[in-house]
């Protein structure tokens, strides 16, 4: 029998990926040839051609709406929300060969939103977090699946790594009757001008769907596009705003010049590592796109966003400028914070508070406030700022390079830690913040224990589910099982179901692993020069060493944090899972 398995769900990410590899394994348990469309971030659509949809017996989709629908005219088409696949996968393919109906296709195909049930709300949201890989699509799908339970017609823009995603339309913003940004970075607010605005973190929209929503359709208020309204702002804490957010745009911004830039420095030492000392060689010229180019580009992109964050577009050319001036005087990415901060907050000033005659006032975002704002952050981080900052910085950087194994180790528990202390919160990301900044002084330790710890919890939570399988319930086990490969990924927030539910159990025993691993790894001097991308970074000769001893302080920390929860959960609770 051959048939396609088509499944999607609202962010792409690990329910889909699931959901399409138990269905495939129940399909060929019983014989069946099959051939997989799985529409998700985590694998590339591969479309069922139009002879496999001719040869199909059986077409089973598990999603929200039929993708292309029209494809299927005229044949027995199966189609159940994405949830009820996951519990019984074998029943539920029998169910399918049972009551499939001749599809035929609607004269146009429905829209990828829930449907709006009386009294429901029209809603569209935008998700954004730092490294848009977890939180961003996480917090999509929570807010989707939240959005559909209420009754309300949600559509859910992600704006992740890869650029935006699902994007928005200018009738369906038009259409909304509130707009919710659950982003920890800045976006651009510009096309939302006159509706009612919410803003919130992806870590609330992710924990709390529905409060979120409810909040969101109390609390919204107009904004004018150029600055939150002052209402929203005072009920946000320094997560949804300030600080931590203006550094967080920056980070998010910088960060593909770490990881591009880290891996082809380790591609250069696949030569030896002084090969590219040789002028002319290969070695050479990945260690001048690498370490000349893309490092050098990390501090002045950091603090331009920084300042971007802060004053819109007229902050980036001295946030830019005195991030360069920090690279170059040596004071490291502490310096490119500064210069980022003092140029947004300069820039901003003059915005706001210089009047000028209309004559001259549509010059102040292209002369006026560049000018203004690149001579005060250049001067003060020419004579004030900047030697002191070089000297804490040569100072950090000697004492990592010359620490022995005690100060390592106590270093990596605390990196671990922290790591593991809130699973991509504040906490977690001013550790991830302080390894990345250290690759831009070629200290490469730090961040080995970081991206180690940070596996351990989403991998012990995989380990638990599997070794203590009679205190966790179905959906709990599948939950396990995502998990465990995005742990693998690096992307921690796959431990968040389990700590929501059970956070007095969950968190102690993340910690403890996680300080494990990042001790183990300091000691044994692990170095890795990209900043992201988990087990498979080990694919990549060089950009991880020791390789064989770095895995195993990733496996000791997530087998401790996996048999001592295992050992400590209880077997009554149920994790809530969004499916």
């Amino acid at each position: 029998m051959n048939i396609i398995l088509i499944t999607a769900c609202p962010s792409g990410m690990a329910t889909t990926f699931l959901a399409a590899r138990r269905l495939e394994q129940a399909a060929e348990r019983q014989g069946w040839k099959v051939h997989v469309e799985m529409h998700g971030e985590i694998a590339p659509l591969q479309a069922a051609s139009a002879e496999q949809i001719a040869n199909a017996d059986l077409i089973v989709v598990a999603a929200d709406h039929i993708p292309a629908p029209e494809r299927f005219e005229d044949k027995r088409v199966f189609h159940a929300p994405i949830a009820s696949a996951l519990p019984d996968p074998s029943a539920f393919l029998s169910q399918a060969k049972r009551e499939a109906p001749i599809y035929t296709a609607p004269k146009t195909a429905p829209i990828p939103v829930s449907s709006n049930t009386a009294g429901g709300k029209k809603i569209v949201a935008v998700t954004a977090c730092p490294t848009g890989v977890a939180h961003t699509f996480m917090a999509a799908e929570a807010l989707a699946e939240a959005g559909k339970t209420m009754g309300h017609a949600i559509r859910v823009e992600t704006q992740g790594s890869v650029g935006a995603q699902h994007q928005l339309t200018e009738e369906e913003i038009s259409a909304a009757d509130i707009v919710i940004l659950a982003c920890d970075i800045e976006v651009d607010p510009s096309r939302f001008v006159g509706k009612r605005i919410y803003r919130t973190s992806t870590g609330s929209a992710l924990k709390k769907p529905r409060p979120t929503i409810e909040a969101a359709l109390a609390e919204a208020t107009e904004e004018d596009g150029s600055q939150q309204s002052n209402d929203t702002t005072a009920k946000k804490g320094i997560k949804e705003k300030g600080v931590y957010k203006h550094l967080l745009t920056g980070v998010s911004f910088m960060l593909p010049m770490v990881v591009a830039g880290g891996l082809l420095i380790a591609l250069s030492f696949m030569f030896g590592i002084d090969a590219f000392e040789q002028e002319g060689t290969l070695a050479a010229a990945l260690m001048q796109i690498g370490g000349g180019t893309a490092f050098a580009l990390m501090i002045p992109v950091l603090a331009g966003y920084i300042a971007y964050s802060i004053a819109d577009r007229p902050g980036i050319a001295p946030g830019m400028i005195g991030g360069m001036l920090a690279a170059n005087i040596e004071a490291g990415f502490i310096g490119g914070i500064l210069a980022g901060f003092l140029a947004g907050y300069v820039a901003l000033a003059v915005t706001r508070y210089v009047k000028l005659p209309s004559s001259v006032e549509s010059l102040k975002p292209i002369l006026i406030i560049p000018f203004v704002a690149s001579l005060v952050t250049g001067l003060t981080m020419i004579y004030v700022i900047g030697e002191p900052v070089a000297a804490i910085m040569a100072g950090l950087t000697s004492f990592l390079a010359s620490m022995d194994s005690t100060n390592a180790v106590l270093l990596g528990v605390l990196l671990g830690a922290m790591m593991c202390f809130d699973l991509g919160g504040p906490v977690n990301k001013a550790a991830y913040t302080f390894g990345v900044g250290l690759l831009a002084s070629q200290t490469y330790a730090p961040m080995a224990a970081i991206m180690a710890a940070g596996m351990v919890p989403a991998i012990g939570m995989g380990i638990a589910s599997f070794v203590a399988r009679n205190k966790f319930s179905q959906p709990e086990r599948e939950a396990g099982k995502a998990s465990f490969v995005l742990g693998l990924c690096f992307i921690s927030e796959g431990a968040i179901p389990f700590a929501a539910k059970d956070p007095l159990r969950v968190i102690p025993a993340c910690i403890v692993g996680g300080a494990v691993t990042g001790a183990l790894s300091m000691f044994v001097g692990a170095q890795l020069m990209a900043p992201h991308g988990g087990i498979f970074v080990l694919l990549i000769p060089n950009a991880i060493t020791p390789a064989l001893l770095y895995l195993g302080a990733i496996v000791a920390g997530s087998l401790i944090t996996g048999l001592s929860y295992a050992f400590i959960k209880r077997g009554a609770a149920h994790v809530a899972v969004a499916s």
